[in-house]
């Protein structure tokens, strides 16, 4: 199978990005594992689910970040569980951390947002992960849409664990008014929870019509990423995607 392609910025400003999303469970399981996985994958961007949100939550972040070549852009405990982490090529615009309604009895969910710059390209981007109650989760998919027609950009994205695979109402939600990158252009690995039975593909990156998916999947051949630092991240796998996003249109003199 044909490598992604490398993160750079083309002669017209268009960008061509790497984004990795991944439920890393609070980082309970191996750390060192888990930064070589991130590492590997040379994401631009990494849409994280379950990051750490109680003692020290902020520290630890910061430290997987450091430890995998990028800095922290939003989220964490103030966005109960998804973060956003950047390489050094984005240039911030703004960052938003959103609650959603708690449902009594149900874990409170959240959304990480940014809209950033790499080279010429302008996008946003949302880590999501959607709660464990099929009614909850479809509401929780239309106010993600919502907020993703809120971040006033053309291009976008979103990366999370959704709790269904692509049979599901809120993944078909999510399918129907954005690009399904696996679906587009399969890469890799198809399952991202493998740890009991049946095998589903749960987690996702999905992107704005107008956005080119060059591929997306799990990286279980990507160099640098072995299947004993998967088992021992995380009890998910992540997925990659690589996209090329359009400059942003200048504006007539």
């Amino acid at each position: 199978m044909a490598p992604l392609p490398n993160s750079h910025t083309e002669p017209d400003g268009s960008a061509v990005l790497r984004v990795l999303s991944y439920n890393i469970r609070s980082m309970r399981d191996d750390t060192d594992a888990l930064a070589r996985v991130i590492t590997a994958c040379a994401p631009d961007l990494v849409l994280l689910q379950e990051a750490p949100r109680f003692f020290r939550w902020r520290k630890k972040l910061a430290r997987l970040a450091a430890a995998s070549g990028l800095v922290v852009l939003t989220g964490g405990a103030t966005a109960a569980g998804p973060a956003i982490l950047c390489s050094l090529r984005a240039t911030v615009e703004r960052t938003e951390d959103v609650l959603l309604p708690l449902t009594p009895g149900r874990h409170r969910r959240g959304l990480a947002t940014a809209v950033v710059r790499f080279g010429g390209a302008r996008l946003g981007v949302i880590s999501c992960h959607l709660g464990l109650d099929a009614q909850e989760r479809y509401a929780q998919g239309g106010l993600l849409l919502d907020r993703l027609d809120g971040l006033g950009v053309e291009h976008a994205l979103v990366g999370g664990d959704l709790n269904e695979d692509p049979a599901g109402r809120t993944f078909g939600l999510l399918a129907g008014a954005l690009q399904d990158c696996r679906a587009v252009a399969p890469w890799g690995g198809e399952e991202t929870w493998t740890r009991g039975a049946p095998r589903r593909r749960i987690d996702a990156v999905f992107a704005t019509q107008g956005i080119e998916v060059l591929g997306c999947g799990v990286p279980l051949d990507q160099p640098g990423v072995t299947p004993a630092d998967l088992a021992a991240a995380t009890d998910h796998l992540p997925v990659l995607a690589a996209l090329r996003v359009p400059a942003v249109a200048r504006e007539a003199a």
